[in-house]
């Protein structure tokens, strides 16, 4: 009976995701960039946005388009 507890306890630890790679991490990164009014870049931000945070540990990018001051 004992086995049954062991067999539990290994079955939980293989199917427990590894901290920081889940989708609901992912999806939160992802509206917290959209909230600070950016988007999620894969490889890298385009020449006129700059980097604001990240949208996943795997390396997406948050960037957000430069506003130039129409007075200067």
């Amino acid at each position: 009976m004992r086995i049954y507890y062991l067999l539990f306890a290994l079955f939980f630890l293989f199917v427990m995701p590894v901290p920081g790679t889940g989708w609901i991490i992912r999806s939160i990164q992802r509206y917290f960039c959209q909230t600070r009014g950016g988007r999620c870049a894969i490889f890298s931000c385009l020449p006129r946005e700059e980097q604001i945070g990240h949208c996943s540990i795997r390396g997406q990018k948050c960037c957000r388009r430069i506003f130039k001051n129409p007075k200067t």
